[in-house]
């Protein structure tokens, strides 16, 4: 069986059917080579830029708002509408979306 691993993720292939991990100090005396089949794919947490747009939408009979949210090193078509409990560090960007919102009505 051949690993689904391509271009881009971030492993390191020893054979076809082995890949060599960076341990922890805790595990550095263990063998650091696996095979493929106990591996599994990780997904790095995306690190917030910026909110740009919010709306909202009625999901399940009910309004929830969302964010349209810009990921760092992102372009604008890997933009992502969120719920806020989604965000990432949620309250802090939120706090500078609504900021940057009040001072924009204010200059009109």
């Amino acid at each position: 069986m051949e690993p689904d691993f391509k271009e881009g993720d971030q492993v390191l292939l020893v054979g076809k059917n082995a890949v060599e991990v960076k341990l922890t100090e805790e595990f550095s005396r263990k063998h650091p080579v696996f095979p493929v089949s106990l591996v599994k794919h990780y997904f790095q947490t995306e690190e917030v830029k910026k909110i740009i747009g919010a709306r909202k939408i009625r999901l399940n009979g009910r309004d929830q708002r969302q964010y349209l949210v810009r990921f760092q090193h992102q372009t604008a078509d890997k933009d992502k509408w969120l719920a806020e409990d989604a965000i990432p560090d949620g309250n802090l960007h939120l706090r500078r979306f609504r900021a940057s919102r009040r001072t924009e009505q204010s200059h009109q």
